[in-house]
């Protein structure tokens, strides 16, 4: 589904076109958009984290902190959970969820693990406060697509903030993106196109030949 805002900001700079005009151009411009921004993660690329950090990568480069390989690429395939503990993996799903105007519920999911690590309780009740507020009260900025009962769970879980608190909205978050987004990425042009790239980097590497179907 198309991000309310998003046609509000268009309609507001063309006025005269019709929304479904507007709605058209949007669905258009997502595969040319994602295969862009994949295409440049297949260069030289910055992946930020929330705390400020920064690591380059780029294909079997020895300079950079992170590599971007073809046996990761490979692997994302394989389950939705091999995908997720990739950082390459998850900066390009989050790409592809961009494009979707749906990177909401992968941004939720990621501040739900580092919210899992914090050991101040003064800190954890904070932090969950803010998660709250972004991600899970309506009309939230970020509001992630939940059932009612769950957001009311959610909401009664801050009186006593713990580590778990957002168990329950992680999980149908997660289910959501495996059930429905994970499929969708690697049905995806641009995801193909890795794949076909990393296997010829990785048949180069090694000689053999490469089974990606």
């Amino acid at each position: 589904m198309l991000k309310k805002n998003k046609l509000v900001e268009l309609r507001s700079s063309f006025p005269g076109v019709p929304l479904i005009i507007l709605g058209c151009f949007l669905l258009s411009s997502r595969a040319k958009e994602f295969k862009t921004r994949l295409g440049i993660f297949l260069h030289k690329s910055e992946l930020g984290t929330e705390s400020g950090n920064v690591s380059k990568f780029e294909w079997g480069s020895k300079q950079s902190k992170e590599k971007f390989v073809p046996e990761d690429v490979l692997g994302w395939k394989e389950s939705f959970d091999h995908l997720l503990s990739s950082k390459s993996g998850i900066a390009a799903f989050r790409a592809f969820l961009k494009t979707e105007f749906s990177d909401e519920n992968l941004e939720f999911w990621l501040a739900c693990e580092e919210f899992k690590k914090i050991q101040s309780t003064s800190k954890l009740a904070s932090k969950a406060q803010r998660i709250f507020d972004e991600f899970i009260c309506s009309e939230a900025p970020k509001e992630v697509n939940i059932d009612h009962e769950t957001r009311e769970l959610t909401q009664k879980n801050l009186q006593g903030a713990t580590a778990t608190c957002f168990d329950e909205a992680q999980g149908k978050t997660r289910t959501l993106m495996e059930k429905d987004s994970y499929p969708r990425f690697l049905r995806s042009a641009a995801y193909r196109d890795l794949v076909e790239q990393a296997c010829a980097a990785s048949t180069s590497q090694s000689g053999g030949q490469c089974s990606h179907t």
